[in-house]
């Protein structure tokens, strides 16, 4: 458990970052007080309100019910994501309006607009039909982050079957491991994806990944490069199929607690889990906070860098911005590829207005100092947002001044959640005023708290605790495919509460500090640090881009800590930069949070989501087993 003054580097930030006023003026949520009470004091009121501006085939018969561990929202509705994210725009004027603009590393451009999407997603749905996959039907999509990533999953939402999107270049082992637990039916692949220049061979990891997975009858591949007799006995082309299909397919009527997708989480903390999220539920909340949380208007072009393959992509590059008729911006590819300003380029080029990126991407976008951004007119950004891990301070601010223009223009924010709550839980609202190293406020719907051990509330202010949801809302998952009761546990942990595994506080004025896993805590003599407190001391240092601390035994104190720094461009390891670094940690934290060792390393090892590895860091050190590392990036 957090102590108290565990993160008391973080809790002496201050400089507050207000919203600019025509940011915080045009801002769809005025009154968060206001609306945030009466979400939690009438949450039935509330997400029905929300719901009504959906489309349903029949609309429900209840709005909650809850029989603890396990609830449905919305009972007895009848709707389907897809036929919300496409049909309801045909007969308006978004017809002709850009959905997706899809851009490649190498420069490569394509714009779909509703219309086009509409057919392409209507003919890869009826050419699944022809393969024998309906409603309830399990597939697996282990495809780079292309439009066509993003057609077969709306394709298999809009026929009822239930996708499960595997992030491209995930291992044999673990592609092999989501089509069995799944038991799929089909497997759609492409033959290659792109990243910094290279190939990552998605047809032989798939070709490999298949044997011995007896539920499936069938393998579609989409091919950029593959000669077509390359196929092998029970692969079918990707574009062939679709090339004779009609552009006309209606879509199933699903009930709102029938199952959307399954996302198996990354394993960063134990054996992947198969997160279960639904079309109704899923889709009101998704899209509730699209609209009233990143705040995107009818008229901007929205650019969410994350993937398909994690909960981000699929709530918010592919089914809320569609539900909202919003235009999309994605790219495959790296962030800093060609060239380390090809960020900046792309706000400048669509008038880019709300990005969602990972604190991954700032601190890299750091890393090569500001010089890149003076190149390029960043003005129609209006709204940053990150999430994913602690967004440190000295990272924020940097962001503040070299991309938002110091206020200038744009506003920058924080929000946090997880692959099983679908969309964001705290945040930092368009019109609140950012608190660096603070996340923000619970948004509406989200009942959210700090406990102890035993499940009692701490009340105390900036005293840390087991970061909780009391209650369910709508987009929350609803189970883990084919096991309830690791579902159940999670509820039950602690009891009466669903226990998230982070550690956080809040403080007097309601604004919440996550500090990471409740298992990313540093025992030195007795001291519980936290290792994000650490980090940051580290990253506060201007020499400094990115940095990982672990605690390795010792006889003496118990841990001591090791830190692994990637310095900015311009700074070079040496002897004397460790010493200049252990006196800063000595500085800003006091001396028991001293690195007993730093070593300099050019990359870090992180999830293809970005987060930091520090169990692998740690494995490596203290020569174990790393355990599932399939989610490393290379």
């Amino acid at each position: 458990m957090v102590q108290q003054g565990q993160i008391d580097h973080l809790l002496l930030e201050t400089g507050q970052i207000p919203s600019p006023p025509h940011v915080s003026a045009q801002a769809a949520l005025q009154d968060y007080d206001g609306i945030y009470a009466r979400s939690i004091e009438d949450p039935e009121g509330f997400w029905a309100e929300a719901a009504e501006g959906l489309h349903w085939f029949r609309r429900w018969d209840e709005v909650f019910q809850w029989e603890y561990p396990n609830f449905r929202w919305f009972v007895g509705g009848q709707t389907n994501i897809c036929y919300n994210a496409l049909d309801v725009h045909l007969n308006t004027e978004r017809r002709n309006k850009a959905a997706l603009i899809w851009l490649g590393e190498d420069g490569t451009e394509q714009v779909y607009t509703y219309a086009r999407l509409a057919q392409q997603v209507n003919r890869c749905a009826n050419g699944l039909k022809s393969l024998g996959i309906g409603k309830g039907d399990r597939v697996v999509i282990y495809m780079p982050l292309t439009p066509e990533g993003a057609i077969t999953m709306l394709a298999c939402a809009r026929i009822g079957a239930i996708h499960s999107v595997v992030y491209a270049g995930f291992s044999v082992g673990s592609l092999r491991d989501r089509i069995q637990d799944a038991s799929a039916k089909l497997l759609i692949t492409g033959d290659v994806g792109y990243r910094r220049g290279n190939k990552v061979d998605l047809i032989g990891i798939a070709n490999e990944a298949v044997e011995g997975c007896d539920s499936l009858t069938s393998v579609l591949v989409w091919r950029r490069e593959m000669a077509r007799e390359d196929l092998k006995v029970g692969q079918v082309d990707f574009e062939e199929l679709l090339a004779g299909q009609s552009i006309d397919c209606e879509a199933e009527v699903m009930d709102a607690e029938d199952p959307l997708y399954i996302l198996y989480t990354s394993g960063t903390t134990g054996k992947p889990k198969g997160v279960v999220h639904v079309h109704g539920g899923y889709m009101v909340g998704t899209h509730y906070h699209f609209k009233n949380f990143w705040d995107v208007k009818d008229k901007d072009v929205f650019w969410c860098m994350s993937d398909i393959g994690w909960v981000v992509g699929h709530s918010y590059i592919v089914y809320a911005p569609l539900v909202a008729g919003a235009t999309t911006v994605f790219r495959e590819g790296a962030p800093d590829y060609p060239h380390n300003a090809i960020f900046y380029e792309i706000i400048e080029k669509y008038g880019v207005n709300v990005i969602f990126t990972a604190p991954t991407a700032v601190r890299m976008l750091m890393r090569y100092g500001e010089e890149p951004a003076k190149q390029y007119n960043l003005r129609s950004l209006r709204f940053l947002t990150c999430a994913g891990e602690p967004l440190n301070p000295e990272a924020l601010r940097w962001a503040y001044e070299h991309i938002c223009g110091s206020g200038e223009w744009a506003h920058i924010v924080d929000n946090w959640w997880q692959t099983e709550t679908g969309g964001p839980c705290l945040g930092t609202m368009a019109t609140m005023e950012t608190r660096p190293g603070r996340v923000g406020k619970p948004l509406p719907g989200a009942l959210m708290d700090i406990v102890d051990r035993e499940g009692q509330p701490i009340e105390e202010p900036d005293k840390g605790g087991l970061l909780v949801i009391r209650r369910p809302f709508p987009h929350f998952s609803r189970t883990v495919w084919g096991d309830p009761d690791r579902y159940n546990d999670t509820w039950n942990q602690v009891p009466g509460v669903y226990l998230t595994g982070d550690v956080a506080l809040r403080d007097a004025d309601g604004y919440y500090m996550v500090v990471g896993r409740a298992d990313d805590v540093l025992n030195v003599a007795g001291h519980r640090i936290g290792s994000a407190e650490v980090e940051s001391a580290l990253v506060s240092h201007p020499s400094v881009a990115e940095a990982a601390v672990i605690g390795k035994p010792d006889e003496l104190r118990g841990e001591v800590i090791k830190g692994f720094v990637t310095l900015r461009m311009g700074n070079d390891p040496s002897d004397l930069m460790i010493d200049t670094l252990r006196n800063h940690v000595r500085t800003v934290l006091g001396p028991i949070a001293v690195p007993a060792e730093i070593e300099f390393t050019p990359t870090l090892p992180k999830t293809r989501s970005g987060k930091i590895m520090r169990r692998l860091l740690k494995a490596q050190e203290l020569g174990l087993d790393p355990g599932d590392i399939t989610t490393l990036e290379e």
